[in-house]
């Protein structure tokens, strides 16, 4: 679906303009065309990749989707794939694509399966058109940092989720939960790496080294991007240890919470063997036992047993078993 088609002059807006007139602002000194679809059907990828002649592999490409996160030359056309993720439903992830064609005189963006669209970027493009003038590097960076900012809520809602499971890790009773709760920050984080990583890797190639011609002059603002993703993957890295050293705390306390059942049961069971030894004794049916003829044998008995039973109690519970 087509969301809109705008040509631009020396930084300025000139007009919306409809697709089939695209070829003849190309032509136009100091002019390009930007032009952003969402979701968009093989027979817009067609048109588009007549308009702006385009690569038919990068075509297929974000025709196709499910691409990992690059940026690739094409002749003297730069096309990148970012993954787009968003919050939805209060802590929910859901991920998108963003593929954007990039040359000498033109901007195409393809959004796929993003519910939240980039108007505002097209809108702070034209509130600064000496930026703007810079042409489609400029709005190739300001697309990518638009998708880069957004990650920054999400790692921080993933801290907050992990602080306020650290906070329960030592609550009795807790610990199923928390390892659940622990293992779905895991794939949050996992989901956000895959998206961060390979664009760091790729990002690269705009500001250090041979630079692509088409972001000579830009590599300032590309490298802001590459530091951005630098400070997110430091923070997803601490997330991932911090999440993995959790999971073994809370192991271990559910090691520790079994370990005094067993104890508790292991004094018990041990003070109940005693009654069942002394029982045992006086209960076998020998008929010369000097015990069964004595008026007193019986309380006695009970007595002994009682006494022993207390004393292992107040042993145990002196060594913390009880």
């Amino acid at each position: 679906m087509l969301i809109n088609c705008v040509a631009y002059q020396e930084g300025k807006k000139l007009r919306d303009i409809p697709v089939e007139d695209i070829s003849d602002y190309l032509d136009q000194p100091g002019c390009f065309v930007w032009v952003a679809l969402r979701d968009a059907t093989d027979a817009e990828m067609a048109q588009m990749k007549e308009e702006f002649s385009l690569h038919e592999l990068a075509v297929e490409d974000a025709a196709r989707g499910h691409q990992r996160p690059k940026i690739e030359e094409y002749g003297d056309c730069l096309f990148t794939v970012v993954h787009t993720v968003d919050l939805v439903e209060g802590d929910r992830l859901a991920g998108g694509e963003l593929a954007i064609f990039a040359g000498k005189n033109y901007v195409l963006s393809v959004r796929r399966d993003s519910a939240k669209g980039f108007l505002g970027v097209r809108a702070r493009a034209e509130r600064e058109p000496h930026l703007l003038k810079m042409g489609s590097a400029f709005v190739m960076y300001a697309l990518m940092d638009a998708v880069v900012d957004r990650y920054f809520p999400i790692v921080d809602m993933l801290e907050s989720e992990l602080e306020t499971v650290e906070d329960r890790i030592f609550t009795h009773g807790a610990q199923r939960e928390n390892v659940e709760r622990l293992y779905q920050l895991k794939r949050k984080g996992l989901v956000l790496r895959h998206a961060v990583m390979p664009l760091m890797e790729a990002i690269g190639r705009l500001h250090g080294g041979r630079v692509p011609t088409l972001v000579t002059g830009t590599q300032d603002y590309f490298r802001d991007v590459h530091d951005h993703l630098i400070r997110i993957g430091g923070r997803l890295d601490s997330i991932r240890d911090t999440i993995s050293t959790a999971i073994q705390v809370n192991l271990s306390m559910v090691s520790i919470d079994e370990s005094e059942v067993n104890k508790r049961l292991a004094a018990w069971a041990a003070i109940f063997a005693v009654f069942t030894a002394f029982a045992g004794v006086w209960g076998m049916n020998f008929k010369y036992m000097p015990e069964l003829e004595w008026k007193w044998a019986y309380p006695t008995a009970l007595a002994i047993m009682i006494a022993v039973g207390v004393y292992m109690y107040r042993k145990f519970k002196k060594a913390g078993w009880l």
